[in-house]
């Protein structure tokens, strides 16, 4: 087998070793998505049946690479029986197969978020309740974590525990929004994301006879990214690996950062007390960054307690150290990242998809796209609105999805009026209020509107527009199953009036939608014929799962274009880049002021930060502010307790003015002193803020009093001063007109020009 010789000893090893419970520890960038793809080839070569191999990823990306993979070393023709997927898309396979056995059909429909939060607001307008306490997103949270821990709505109600936690959060009514909710799913025929785990456990556990089936039918389980698995995701690997033990695990748990959402690092660190006798292979050497990029995070990361005991290293280049740069406001931040982002690729030839800023929280983009754009920098950010959230496209689909299962009425819902057809909201009361009296669901309602008594209110010519309606449905249902999804769905796109309804060169808001379409529509051709290729389904109910199994990591691709990457530090978990900004690194942004509170959830914090580190191929930048606005108001911020914990030999501190003119750098205190002598012994960090930085070591470091904010000094100002403005950063002032309390200044700004303040108002702090 040639293609062993690729691997090192350890991975060499863990791919040949494949009898029994396997547990791979893969530090950051060791090449374990290598080691599951050859172990997959290998277990093929030796005549495993492909279709008894069952590999479960987080990602269709992660997916798709392995099957590229294992098809250059096994060849197509074998490799395309092998079940390979994410969890959701491979238990989704699983439901449909089985969907009678649950009260569903296999055409049932996949919620994603939005269609969840939709029918959970309208559920929370109907009971009257109040939706700034019962907010959709907060209430589809509650729900998630219920199903993740596979409690139904049923056993939801009579959880005495959960009831009194609800009661004390004012929250008293989730039991009943979650009964409804799962009502009106199960009448529609769907299945939102959390449902596709907690109803795979319930086929599971309530037919042994379908458990034996898939036990006998997936001899060898391989998992990756293990560390992020739920409840759920786990038991569901447990029962079905459980005849054979042929189970392979890899993961990292100084990775595991999605406790938010479930997941549990007990589960790759018990896994030795589930599978006795177990091995244990780890990936210790790290491919893809400096020695210094990786000393310097298992420097961090030896400060948690709670791992499995690795050491990783890189054979790599030493690289340069990681900088350290500090801000006297959250906009200098963004200056100094723009500036040095600018500097390497006029300086050192990079290019800006080499670059990637990350944040611990979505609300810090606003200050680096503001930055990035002033500087004519291009730039993407990641989790913003997917492409396949915007309007049009959701409402294309929606007419994809009803057309496929007339019983999803948030599909129907959001299109029978989409283009307007004059059918309004009084007359979709009615027919809701009459499906209720008889019986019917609502697609039944507006199918069999000719048989409508008059008393249900609804007139001859309306009642035209909704049998209109339901007979193109069903006309666009016709052959679904069967016709080519490019052919399909440009029927209906056009027969919908949807493509009609946006064309309008004179609108460029429309013309945008429309190009919107048109680029659904070229994607879904890309489908047809890759589909074809691999001589799999190119049917549009077959599209429609591709898309709705679609992860957040799939949605979107920082390759590309040539732009600058901004996205949080989760949504960086796999990605690599070989420049790295870290930015917000504060006491209460990162670690976060609501996830340190205990040890546990400081643990996860600097795991996360190890991941930031770890996404780095040449260079590290961290960068913190002295001051941040917090609901409208300046904040003095102490560094992270993480910077005082990476071993200072790996630790560059630059001149800290990095200038804007050769005022404002000797105007700042141009040298930040070591962390280590700022902060007080506390080698884990789980003291307070307080007890971190004393007031006067805080001064110290940042060089802001109290005395030098705030409005007393507008009386001191003159024209050629250096002052600071909370927004706009570092500016001179050129003129200062008016008595108090009504003076107005004229500052230009470096940042963003010239501006004229109202003084009592502006808040601005002399530096000069």
């Amino acid at each position: 087998m040639e293609f062993l010789k690729d691997l090192n000893s350890v991975q060499k090893e863990a791919v040949t070793d494949y009898s029994g419970p396997h547990l791979v520890i893969a530090g950051a960038g060791s090449g374990k998505t290598r080691v599951l793809t050859y172990r997959i080839a290998y277990l093929l070569h030796t005549g495993i049946p492909a279709g008894s191999v069952m590999a479960l990823t987080f990602t269709n990306k992660a997916a798709g690479e392995m099957k590229e993979r294992i098809n250059r070393l096994i060849g197509q023709d074998i490799a395309r029986y092998l079940w390979i997927g994410t969890f959701h898309s491979i238990f989704s396979r699983i439901l449909r197969a089985e969907a009678p056995l649950l009260g569903h059909t296999s055409a049932f429909t996949i919620y994603d978020n939005v269609d969840s939060k939709r029918a959970l607001k309208k559920i929370i307008g109907e009971l009257s309740l109040d939706d700034r306490i019962y907010k959709p997103g907060e209430i589809l949270g509650a729900i998630s974590r219920a199903k993740n821990n596979l409690i139904t709505a049923g056993s939801y109600g009579s959880n005495t525990q959960l009831i009194e936690k609800d009661k004390k959060s004012g929250k008293k009514h989730i039991a009943d929004i979650y009964r409804i909710y799962a009502e009106r799913c199960f009448r529609s025929d769907a299945m939102d994301f959390d449902d596709l785990l907690l109803k795979t456990n319930i086929l599971l556990r309530d037919h042994p006879e379908v458990l034996k089936k898939y036990q006998e039918r997936f001899r060898y389980i391989l998992v990756d990214e293990f560390q992020d698995t739920n409840f759920a995701q786990y038991l569901i690997i447990s029962r079905l690996a459980s005849p054979h033990r042929n189970i392979c695990v890899v993961g990292d748990d100084a990775q595991s950062i999605y406790a938010f959402r479930g997941a549990r690092i007990e589960n790759i660190l018990n896994f030795k007390k589930e599978y006795p006798g177990y091995k244990i292979f780890k990936l210790e050497q790290n491919y893809r960054s400096t020695k210094t990029i990786v000393k310097a995070a298992n420097s961090l990361i030896e400060k948690n307690r709670n791992q499995l005991s690795k050491r990783v290293w890189s054979d790599n280049e030493p690289g340069g150290k990681i900088k350290v740069l500090k801000a006297s406001t959250d906009t200098e931040e963004g200056i100094i990242v723009a500036r040095e982002i600018t500097g390497m690729v006029s300086e050192k030839g990079a290019r800006y998809r080499d670059f990637a800023v990350l944040y611990r929280t979505n609300a810090q983009s606003r200050i680096f796209e503001e930055t990035l754009r002033r500087n004519n920098i291009p730039y993407k950010v990641f989790g913003s609105l997917s492409f396949y959230q915007r309007k049009e496209i959701k409402d294309l689909l929606a007419y994809f999805r009803l057309s496929v299962n007339q019983k999803d009425s948030e599909a129907l819902l959001r299109i029978i009026n989409s283009p307007a057809r004059g059918i309004g909201k009084t007359t979709l009361e009615k027919l809701s209020n009459y499906a209720s009296k008889s019986g019917l669901s609502l697609w039944e309602t507006v199918s069999q509107t000719g048989k409508f008594p008059e008393e249900a209110g609804l007139n001859r010519g309306m009642r035209k527009k909704l049998s209109d309606f339901a007979e193109m449905i069903k006309s666009f249902s016709s052959d679904i199953q069967t016709e080519d999804a490019h052919e399909k769905a440009m029927k209906i796109a056009s027969s919908s009036g949807m493509l009609k309804d946006l064309f309008n060169p004179g609108s460029p808001e429309n013309i945008s939608k429309y190009e919107n379409i048109q680029e659904l529509l070229n994607g879904i051709k890309e489908f047809s014929e890759s589909q074809a290729e691999l001589n799999e389904s190119t049917t549009l109910p077959a599209f429609l799962e591709n898309v709705a199994l679609l992860t957040d990591t799939d949605r979107e691709k920082p390759e590309d274009g040539d732009k600058v990457s901004l996205m949080t530090v989760h949504s960086a978990k796999g990605l690599e880049f070989k420049h790295v900004f870290v930015s917000g690194m504060e006491e209460e942004l990162f670690p976060g002021r609501f996830s340190s509170s205990t040890l546990h959830e400081l643990e996860e914090e600097r795991r996360l930060f190890y991941v930031a580190l770890t996404r780095a191929e040449k260079s590290v930048t961290l960068s913190f502010s002295q001051s941040r606005y917090r609901w409208g108001s300046p904040i003095m911020c102490s560094p992270s307790r993480f910077l005082s914990e990476i071993d200072e030999q790996y630790l560059e501190y630059p001149d800290s003015a990095d200038s804007f003119s050769s005022n404002r750098e000797r105007a700042v205190n141009t040298k930040t002193e070591p962390f280590e002598k700022i902060f007080k012994g506390n080698p884990r960090g789980n003291g307070n803020t307080s007890d971190i930085l004393t007031r006067k070591k805080l001064v110290k470091i940042t060089g802001n009093t109290e005395s030098r904010h705030g409005n007393h000094n507008n009386i001191l100002l003159k024209p050629g001063m250096l002052v600071e403005h909370r927004q706009f950063g570092p500016g001179k002032v050129l003129q200062v007109t008016g008595s108090p309390p009504d003076s107005k200044a004229i500052v230009h700004f470096q940042a963003a020009g010239q501006k004229q303040l109202l003084l009592k108002f502006a808040r601005l702090k002399i530096i000069d």
